[in-house]
């Protein structure tokens, strides 16, 4: 099968292989964009049946397309999304080629090969776009002979999926938080282990925490604050947008608990930690609030006051009395849902372009090794390089570095 040639090669047909796809065609790079599935494929069979984004419309697009039939304040359904992606795709002819997965992609002079199951292609550049998502972390902890269904939040799908019984939840950022209140309202017991988050407000003084992450301009934070960075943010676009107050969750009939740190005999055993992280994700919380009434004052804004913005409910019993070990029998629990989050995954890519971790190296999403681009990466370039708008960002920079290799 003969190999073949093509100037830029994208990886990755989703948010950021689109953004980028975009901007070299504006840049009249050539180009070609393999996708192992499906446009936007891990909307489609990764998420769960009732999520939306996590920002509201206005913000989590392109600047090339609005979603033309949801609110600006609202937000958008999974499935609309993907057709968001699949619009957009058409509308800028974007040369995508799906159901090709790059088995492995090697360096070969002063470019690249990607070999897949169609054949082999050389490129002068390749843009690596797999996303953040790319292999479930699902902790070793409960063995499989304990008769408890396991699975990761990338495999859930709906309440109705899951054998009857209790269920736990692993892990109280965006997707845990609304899986477990999802649950809840379905009519099951719940349990949910909340380790380290922050949670901010979902809107505040008139303007989603979007707004203010824009005006404050932490979105263009380069560096994320020390001892922050793998702590969890736990927000949420679903039921109109709401914010995750675990107080609420715990009124509604969750049962909260601390990190889920070992398993012996049939029983879970909880870090006894549970106080102190619902106590920083309110100073998180409130810090938000402080910063943004600091900014309202000085740039001398008319926004309402919203002085109940400050205050909690009150203290659930299980955080006062925590439970530090659960009989998983005992408490009926039939399903572990790990919402414990991702590792990337680079093994298939043969190049010096990486640390001891696996993780690439590279300035803002330009690779050590000459050709080689990343993007769609937490951190990439900035604290909004993983969000659709931020990959569109991204991916003008690597556009213009791309064609000026020539």
């Amino acid at each position: 099968m003969a190999t073949e040639d093509i100037d830029t090669l994208i990886i990755g047909g989703g948010q950021a292989g689109l953004a980028m796809s975009a901007h070299l065609r504006e840049q009249g790079k050539p180009h070609l964009v393999i996708e192992r599935h499906r446009i936007a494929e891990r909307w489609r069979s990764e998420r769960w049946d009732s999520l939306v984004a996590n920002g509201p419309a206005w913000h989590d697009r392109f600047p090339a397309l609005d979603f033309d039939d949801i609110a600006p304040d609202a937000f958008a359904p999974r499935d609309r999304i993907v057709q968001y992606f699949e619009t957009f795709a058409a509308q800028i002819d974007a040369p995508i080629r799906c159901g090709v997965e790059v088995t492995e992609l090697v360096q070969d002079g002063g470019g690249f090969v990607a070999r897949t199951g169609d054949g082999a292609i050389r490129a002068r550049n390749v843009v690596v776009a797999t996303g953040p998502f790319q292999k479930p972390l699902m902790p070793v902890m409960v063995p499989e002979d304990q008769g408890v269904t396991q699975l990761h939040s990338n495999a859930y799908r709906n309440p109705a999926q899951l054998p009857p019984g209790a269920v736990l939840v692993v892990g109280a950022g965006s997707s845990g938080a609304q899986i477990a209140d999802e649950l809840q309202r379905s009519g099951r017991k719940v349990y949910l282990s909340v380790g380290p988050h922050d949670r901010p407000p979902r809107a505040y003084r008139g303007h989603d925490f979007v707004w203010w992450l824009g005006v404050l301009g932490l979105w263009d934070a380069t560096a994320r604050e020390p001892g922050k960075e793998h702590v969890t943010i736990s927000v949420s676009g679903s039921r109109g947008g709401h914010t995750v107050d675990f107080r609420d969750l715990a009124a509604g009939g969750i049962t909260l608990l601390g990190r889920a740190h070992g398993f012996d005999g049939g029983k879970m055993r909880f870090q006894d930690d549970l106080a102190r992280n619902i106590a920083e994700g309110d100073a998180n919380y409130l810090s938000v609030l402080d910063t943004a009434d600091a900014y309202a004052e000085a740039m001398a804004l008319d926004l309402p006051p919203e002085p109940q913005a400050r205050h909690f409910g009150p203290t659930p019993d299980c955080v006062t009395n925590p439970i530090l070990e659960l009989d998983l029998k005992a408490a009926g629990i039939s399903t572990i849902l790990w919402a414990t989050g991702f590792a990337l995954d680079f093994g298939w890519i043969k190049a010096d372009a990486f640390d001891d971790k696996g993780r690439p190296r590279h300035d803002r999403g330009v690779a050590t090794v000459p050709g080689l681009y990343f993007i769609g990466l937490p951190w990439l370039s900035r604290r909004a390089s993983p969000f659709i708008w931020g990959a569109w960002h991204d991916a003008a920079r690597l556009a213009q570095h791309i064609a000026a290799r020539g």
